[in-house]
């Protein structure tokens, strides 16, 4: 913290930052870190904005990711955002103590403390234990998600970068922040395929090394049913899942998830209209789509009942997940209804009905 405050007073670019990250973000999106900010200042702890925010902000990219890194454990912080109602907890990680929350708004959030984890051997369980923010970003997955800025009343829109994400950004490369990280966290290699589809970057030489040697050693085999599922939830928001399907199909790592996903039952061609559809919808328009249970509804839709049932049962998928996919036509149904009905005999009472529908369920239709 004492060097945050040193460097705070030589740095003429922290407001710039500032500026760059609201100009970035959609109102909901700068509300959420204008709460975790005042909730981490009254609790007296020190929050940065971390990994995929500052990735897509520095590298002009849309905003998925609004996550907090703290120094110290985040349970305040977490307790003071929860007791004033509305935010709401999704997961939580206690061998990370880490958060995952939904805001009113519907942007989701997750805070976790900084922290080492050092691996006894391969796709081990680590031992965690608290760290600086830069010792932190120093252990992260790849250098381009190893940024963060702080939001800190001393050192506001000072920007870390211990590893040269920057650099890996403008060189549009992505580069694991160690020699050591595909093998420590399997998962990982399905993350970088995941940031290589939706960013178009190129994999550095070294890590495509890596990479090979993991394979070589089938340490994919040791990623966890819990971690497939956290991926899988991941695909459901990416701009292009079927590209990334089919990316993960060609490297013989969709299998991970489902003996049965391949070939014909794909579904590809459902994964492109989706895409379409997605596509039409405006620019800037008020339009809200949960994507996950119409990203699962797509991706098992030719599968068999008892294929499902397997899929659903080997990857643990959480009863609401389930329902988010398998009450969707039925929802969607009563919304086609509502909007046949004769009391919709104004184009404006149409608009305002689709305007409050769940836009996951216009898509449906």
């Amino acid at each position: 913290s004492s060097d945050l405050d040193a460097v705070s007073e030589r740095s003429p670019f922290m407001s710039d930052y500032m500026f760059m990250l609201e100009s970035h973000m959609r109102p909901q999106q700068f509300a959420v870190v204008q709460q975790v900010q005042a909730a981490a200042e009254a609790a007296g702890l020190n929050v940065f904005l971390s990994g995929g925010a500052m990735r897509d902000m520095l590298g002009g990219f849309p905003l998925q990711d609004v996550d907090f890194t703290v120094e110290g454990n985040p349970a305040k912080i977490v307790k003071a955002l929860t007791a004033k109602g509305g935010v709401e907890v999704i997961s939580e990680n206690s061998l990370r103590k880490s958060w995952e929350l939904k805001f009113p708004s519907g942007v989701v959030s997750e805070i976790g403390m900084a922290q080492e984890a050092h691996y006894a051997k391969p796709a081990s369980k680590p031992v965690v234990k608290p760290a600086t923010i830069h010792e932190d970003l120093r252990g992260r997955d790849f250098t381009i998600n190893a940024i963060a800025l702080s939001l800190n009343r001393t050192s506001r829109g000072l920007l870390i970068d211990p590893t040269n994400g920057q650099g890996d950004l403008e060189a549009r490369e992505i580069r694991t922040t160690g020699n050591y990280t595909l093998y420590d966290d399997p998962v990982r290699i399905l993350r970088m395929l995941r940031f290589k589809t939706r960013l178009g970057f190129e994999i550095s030489a070294r890590t495509q090394s890596q990479y090979e040697n993991v394979r070589e050693a089938k340490l994919e085999e040791k990623i966890t049913p819990e971690q497939l599922y956290r991926e899988l939830r991941a695909m459901a928001d990416e701009p292009n899942p079927g590209l990334l399907i089919e990316t993960l199909e060609r490297e013989r790592l969709l299998t991970l998830f489902s003996p049965t996903i391949n070939g014909a039952k794909l579904n590809l061609a459902g994964h492109e209209k989706l895409l379409k559809l997605r596509q039409m919808v405006p620019f800037g328009a008020e339009f809200h789509s949960e994507n996950l249970g119409l990203f699962l509804f797509v991706l098992t839709e030719k599968l068999t009942p008892k294929e499902k049932s397997g899929l659903v049962k080997f990857l643990g998928i959480p009863k609401a997940d389930l329902n988010a996919m398998t009450k969707l036509d039925a929802a969607s149904k009563k919304l086609e209804s509502t909007l046949k009905s004769a009391k919709l005999n104004k184009a404006s009472l149409v608009y305002q009905t689709l305007l409050t529908a769940p836009g996951e369920q216009v898509l449906y239709l």
